[in-house]
């Protein structure tokens, strides 16, 4: 049986996790359970590891995995005078909804390695974390975006697309035949390619050199 805190910091994580492909930061999970500072979160889940519920992985970034949900309702609504509203994460039994998206190869979160190639496989993804464009995956190669929480072996989720906005995470193809998965920022008539990895410098190329492939939607990790 979890605490009612447990059990809302459990349904927290796993909706971000849905979400964005990502664990929720210490920050995000204080604010979002109203406590005043992380050492409650820590208590949480290790509470919520020894239970069974969710596995820490060491040294590692946002590195939360959810092993299973408990069977019971949600508990009650908190009281009108509470400090924060729970944020509005789905039940489990409604997430159930699954699609598939072609595997076209693999992509470097480091220097640029390999090109994107034909599809050759299908896997299956959560609906949720897709929305009306086309979709596609790549598993990444490096660790150049790890501390945006995407390690080496990581399947990422891709929105096919041509454009990007300053921050969001892209599939870069440069000159043609080299690609890689880094943040993006527009100066002028050059872009960069910004890495989440202080071992990495980032990138700047003329904008004619750089072509979007994609905007991260989703990631998926094996354990």
């Amino acid at each position: 049986m979890l605490t009612r805190k447990q059990h809302e910091l459990l349904l927290f994580i796993d909706g971000h996790l849905r979400r964005t492909g990502f664990s929720p930061s210490f920050d995000e999970m204080k604010d979002a359970l109203g406590l005043r500072s992380k050492s409650g979160i820590h208590r949480l889940i290790s509470a919520l590891e020894e239970r069974g519920f969710l596995h820490r992985r060491h040294h590692r970034a946002r590195a939360l995995e959810i092993l299973r949900l408990p069977d019971i309702d949600p508990p009650p609504p908190r009281p009108a005078d509470s400090r924060r509203p729970m944020p509005d994460v789905p039940a489990p039994e409604q997430i159930a909804a699954v699609m598939d998206v072609p595997f076209v190869g693999r992509i470097a979160a480091g220097n640029p390695i390999e090109a994107i190639t034909p599809e050759t496989t299908r896997i299956t993804v959560p609906a949720d974390m897709l929305g009306k464009a086309s979709h596609y995956a790549l598993e990444v190669t490096g660790n150049s975006m790890e501390e945006a929480g995407i390690l080496d072996g990581d399947m990422v989720i891709i929105r096919e697309q041509n454009h990007a906005s300053d921050g969001e995470i892209v599939v870069a193809l440069i000159d043609g035949d080299e690609v890689t998965l880094k943040r993006i920022r527009h100066q002028g008539s050059e872009i960069a390619l910004i890495p989440a990895n202080s071992a990495y410098d980032t990138r700047v190329f003329p904008a004619g050199r750089v072509y979007i492939q994609g905007t991260l939607a989703g990631l998926i990790r094996r354990y």
